[in-house]
């Protein structure tokens, strides 16, 4: 009989092909965080980063900084991803940081997808829990064992999505404009590393709110040296107090006396690109909505979003004593009865 350790997965091999698993110490990647096992995702996702730059080896020089930046990079590898946290936690709770662990047979993590991910950098409890074999993205000891090559199969990274916030003057310029994103990298070694992109997108025409933009081979990088996943931006717009986004149209409200309502007139009004000249007609009523063709947001195809403009009917809260007089007189020859 002859036996082979892995020197990157925690097995033994048997010349049969047999395997077996090795005790290993047992990592409770909740404390590591230091979170609940309740925590959501965007709990998990702010510790880590908050971590991260605390125990980055650039940054904090103490011996054992690069050990828990190792640890807490090794931890939300697991926790960010719902699959890996949900077998992770099929583990129970009665083991404990550090403890001597051994998994149940068939505990190993096949068919896990890692994306880009290898496992150089990883404590053998992680590659016992996920480093399975059969998972076609390790290459991994079976192949080294068993006749195969021993690589990585080059393969695209996986797609990935943002969000980018545009004014109402940057949806209506086009043109380009940088993000920077963050994001996160593997290392030579193995670890995640927090990483920072500058990015030059070009706004095309009949972008609105929850418009997506594609960005070709911008997105995860991919595994063996493989082409970049491609990069998905959400626009959102951000809040303007002159106006609300309803597709490409814009919704605003203007404010008129009672005389401008009832006898008609040609009132001003605050547009995208400037101040436009409404007919408001004789008789309007407050509440009623006055559309302005082609004064909205631009579409696709070069057409436009229409500007709809809310009539909102106010009166003076002080009069002059000859307004008072003017009042009086109309209240006395109108016969019109708003409650009638």
């Amino acid at each position: 009989m002859v036996r082979v350790k892995s020197a990157h997965f925690p097995y033994i091999f048997s010349r049969e092909g047999k395997r077996c698993f090795i005790q290993v110490e047992y990592k409770d990647y909740y404390s590591i965080l230091g979170v609940k096992k309740t925590a959501s995702q965007d709990e998990i996702k702010k510790i880590y980063r908050r971590l991260a730059k605390k125990y980055h080896p650039d940054v904090n020089k103490s011996p054992d900084a690069e050990k828990k930046y190792k640890d807490i990079n090794e931890a939300y590898e697991v926790l960010r991803d719902p699959e890996k946290r949900q077998k992770y936690d099929t583990l129970g709770s009665a083991w404990q940081n550090g403890q001597p662990f051994t998994p149940p047979p068939g505990y190993e993590g096949r068919g896990m997808d890692f994306g880009s991910a290898d496992f150089e950098g990883f404590s053998d409890f992680f590659r016992t829990i996920f480093g399975g074999m059969g998972s076609s993205r390790m290459g991994g000891m079976e192949d080294v064992f068993f006749g195969g090559q021993g690589r990585q199969k080059v393969r695209k990274g996986q797609d990935s999505e943002a969000e980018m916030e545009l004014t109402l003057e940057e949806v209506l310029q086009g043109g380009q404009k940088t993000i920077s994103l963050e994001s996160y990298a593997r290392s030579s070694d193995g670890r995640m590393i927090p990483e920072r992109r500058n990015l030059k997108v070009n706004l095309p025409g009949g972008i609105t709110e929850g418009t997506r933009l594609k960005l070709a081979c911008k997105g995860s990088p991919g595994v063996a040296g493989g082409p970049r996943g491609d990069l998905y931006l959400k626009i959102r717009i951000k809040k303007d107090p002159r106006f609300e986004i309803k597709g490409y149209d814009i919704l605003s409200e203007v404010r008129v006396s009672p005389w401008e309502a009832a006898l008609g007139s040609l009132i001003p009004v605050k547009g995208l690109n400037g101040t436009v000249n409404m007919k408001l007609p004789p008789g309007t009523q407050s509440g009623q909505k006055l559309r302005l063709k082609g004064k909205g947001l631009p579409g696709k195809g070069g057409s436009w979003g229409d500007m709809l403009v809310s009539i909102r009917i106010v009166v003076p809260k002080k009069l002059s004593a000859r307004e008072k007089e003017l009042f009086h007189m109309l209240s006395g020859e109108s016969s019109f009865r708003p409650r009638d």
